[in-house]
């Protein structure tokens, strides 16, 4: 995106770079990175950055609203809500495509918001890999907020804790050992000395919960929420039977308070109006729907990595939908081509990590993710047979 590094970057490009890179990261991690990571980071421009901040802290100010909880109450499906004091939501992603907008200039447009961890350890980790195999300007860096690696890694490890022990955290999934994003889980353990825990070895005694620590039960005071609740129920009934294992009342935090994924998510969309985020509206409140649908993208409100979206939909395809009020309907928006590479020209995505830091009045940006495709769809498992695609980390012009 800024045309001088790129040329700078792909002219002094070779695949030994690459597996250096590859290589560097497999040396830290064994077998534990199991998404492609792509050949290239992004370099983001100021104004790009600052565009994509603005648009996120209008988002914010809705976020923070009064009448943002009573808007967003009925996102939260019945047999999927927990006890417990929601809190802030101690952590947000914002996820922007890079487009054209009508003046024929890069612009971001809003794709998706998750009231949801991401992969903040991970991240963290990449860039560390780029800088040791890559030649990255020292003027550029993946943080925001004038943090340093240091700093994020001391308020990562501040917000997973909390005023516990790190015996007395875990980090919650579903089968870690077999999640492509398990190498975070890692990374988080690295450090927060956090352990990571499927729910269904959790033990629960009247409303305490304990795991297994070594050869000793430990409580728990304290949860890092990985898990995705809309996984667990598509799982087989002696596994989604764990999910009573959480619910009711309990002795424990939560970091984040499960409600979040589905406040701030796609059901918030059709509350935002800015010109950097895509008319949204939900499926059942359409009165009359639009003549141009080869211009809307269907998507369910409760998916993961883009499962379930429709990109070419029919007036009839949405006649038959039997629960509309599970759908929006969202603008289009055109990918711009603005990734140069040696086999043509590739198309980005960028995610914006924002931490909502003990004491402060708001979140606040920190890092960020990238994500670089050739098809239809961003995302590594709709890349599978193409190069210069996949995970990366954006680097912002200072």
């Amino acid at each position: 995106m800024i045309p001088a590094i790129r040329q700078q970057f792909n002219n002094a490009f070779t695949e030994k770079q690459y597996q250096l890179l590859l290589n560097w990261i497999e040396q830290q991690y064994p077998s534990q990175l199991d998404f492609r990571v792509a050949e290239t980071p992004l370099f983001i421009s100021k104004q790009f950055t600052k565009e994509m901040l603005d648009t996120c802290q209008y988002i914010l100010s809705v976020i923070q609203s009064s009448s943002f909880t009573a808007l967003t109450d009925k996102s939260i499906p019945h047999q999927l809500q927990l006890k417990g004091n929601e809190g802030n939501p101690l952590f947000l992603a914002f996820d922007f495509g890079i487009c054209k907008n009508g003046s024929k200039q890069l612009s971001p447009q809003l794709i998706e918001i998750q009231g949801f961890p991401s992969l903040f350890a991970y991240q963290a980790i990449l860039d560390e890999a780029y800088r040791a195999t890559t030649p990255i300007p020292v003027e550029y860096t993946t943080y925001l907020s004038q943090l340093n690696p240091s700093d994020y890694k001391k308020h990562l490890k501040n917000l997973l804790l909390g005023n516990h022990k790190p015996a007395e955290v875990i980090l919650l999934e579903l089968f870690p050992e077999k999640q492509k994003t398990r190498i975070d889980f890692v990374v988080t353990e690295e450090i927060t000395g956090i352990k990571t825990i499927c729910i269904t070895k959790l033990i629960r005694k009247d409303n305490q919960l304990f795991y297994y620590r070594g050869n000793e039960l430990q409580p728990i005071k304290r949860i890092y929420n990985r898990l995705i609740f809309d996984e667990l129920l598509q799982q087989p009934a002696p596994i989604k039977a764990a999910l009573a294992t959480i619910q009711g009342n309990l002795a424990v935090e939560w970091c984040i308070h499960p409600h979040w994924f589905y406040r701030i998510s796609k059901y918030t969309l059709p509350f935002l109006h800015h010109p950097n985020i895509p008319p949204t509206y939900f499926l059942h409140e359409i009165k009359q729907l639009p003549t141009d649908l080869e211009n809307y993208v269907l998507k369910p409100l409760f998916s993961f990595a883009g499962q379930g979206v429709v990109l070419d939909i029919t007036k009839p395809q949405l006649e038959k939908i039997q629960d509309p009020e599970n759908w929006i309907l969202q603008k289009k928006v055109s990918y711009a081509d603005c990734i140069e590479t040696p086999n043509g020209f590739a198309k980005a995505e960028i995610r914006l990590f924002y931490w909502w830091l003990p004491g402060g009045a708001a979140p606040i940006p920190v890092n960020n993710l990238g994500r670089i495709s050739k098809g239809a769809m961003i995302g590594t498992r709709y890349n599978l047979d193409k190069t210069w695609v996949g995970g990366t980390c954006c680097y912002f012009e200072q």
